[in-house]
């Protein structure tokens, strides 16, 4: 009988040994990844900052393409005062995010306050590169691509650059305009200051560089592959259910809806497809039910078996 117990007691004890070791490997593993993360993404807000800074000095400070935030804020106190654009840069972006650490909470965090000095510090070490165009329109466009792909890198590293994001942040809390509004406000009136003190010809250009900048950071962040959503109404629900899942190879999902004239109880299949088979879809619907309601939209970022992994690998179709 103790022998048993003694040989159930062992028994216990290595099942808990073994237990505990796998959760020691697990969690190694957790934290091996967890650091290597955290390093792509330190690794991407130096990139995104050496790509902002060289494009700042190859084609925007040049050229005085002012279009917004503190660096254009910098490209006027330059030109005004020939101050260099990284002391400009420091001046505004440290204060401003101690400000904000103290008016808006510790929530910026070490990437934050790494990316307010960061910049301004790749800014001054390639001050002299050489411009790479004079024509007002190459460097705005250019400008603003580079600058685009920059904050984008920046920002899927889950970092900033501090600078006017952060004002229009305490503008956005203490007066309740909204915060998409408080930062097209702020760069308007950095591009209005560069167009009275420059030229306005130059806000233009300036203009024209910031409205780049903003598509090809959507470029960066969601990419440029497209997908399509469909919802579809038919009467051959069924038909077009099986011709969906089997021909075109494609899941779905059936959402319970109500006429809004007949008030009658419908089902709305929604499927989502690649570019390449919405020709298909539609051939399908057209064949099937040719008075079937369809709606077709693009759509980003599709996660999900036959679509991007987990939003990290993959292609969509």
């Amino acid at each position: 009988m103790q022998d048993a117990m003694t040989n159930q007691s062992e028994t216990a004890l290595t099942r808990m040994s073994k237990y505990g070791s796998r959760r020691r490997r697990g969690g190694s593993r957790r934290s091996q990844s967890t650091w290597s993360h955290r390093l792509m993404e330190y690794a991407l807000l130096l990139l995104g900052s050496v790509i902002i800074a060289v494009s700042f000095n190859v084609f925007l400070n040049p050229n005085q393409v002012a279009s917004g935030g503190v660096s254009g804020i910098s490209i006027i106190v330059n030109s005004m005062f020939g101050i260099e654009p990284a002391i400009t840069q420091w001046a505004l972006n440290i204060p401003l995010f101690l400000a904000g650490t103290v008016l808006l909470g510790k929530q910026f965090g070490v990437k934050t306050a790494l990316g307010s000095v960061l910049l301004p510090l790749l800014v001054f070490l390639t001050r002299n590169l050489p411009p790479l165009t004079d024509n007002m329109l190459l460097a705005s466009i250019y400008g603003g691509i580079l600058i685009g792909i920059g904050l984008g890198l920046v920002f899927r590293g889950r970092g900033s650059t501090g600078g006017l994001d952060l004002a229009a942040q305490i503008l956005h809390k203490y007066t309740g305009i909204g915060l998409g509004l408080c930062i097209a406000l702020l760069d308007g009136l950095v591009i209005g200051t560069a167009g009275l003190l420059i030229s306005p010809e130059k806000a233009m250009y300036a203009l024209i560089g910031l409205f780049v900048t903003s598509k090809t950071i959507n470029v960066v962040q969601v990419g440029l592959s497209y997908s399509k959503v469909a919802f579809i109404i038919s009467k051959s629900e069924q038909a077009l259910q099986k011709a969906i899942l089997y021909e075109l190879d494609r899941g779905l999902t059936k959402l319970q809806a109500t006429g809004g004239y007949t008030g009658e109880e419908k089902t709305v299949l929604m499927v989502v497809v690649g570019q390449t088979e919405v020709s298909r879809l539609k051939e399908l619907v057209r064949r099937i039910d040719p008075g079937a309601f369809v709606i077709l939209s693009d759509t980003n970022e599709v996660f999900g078996e036959g679509f991007k992994l987990n939003g990290t690998g993959g292609t969509s179709p």
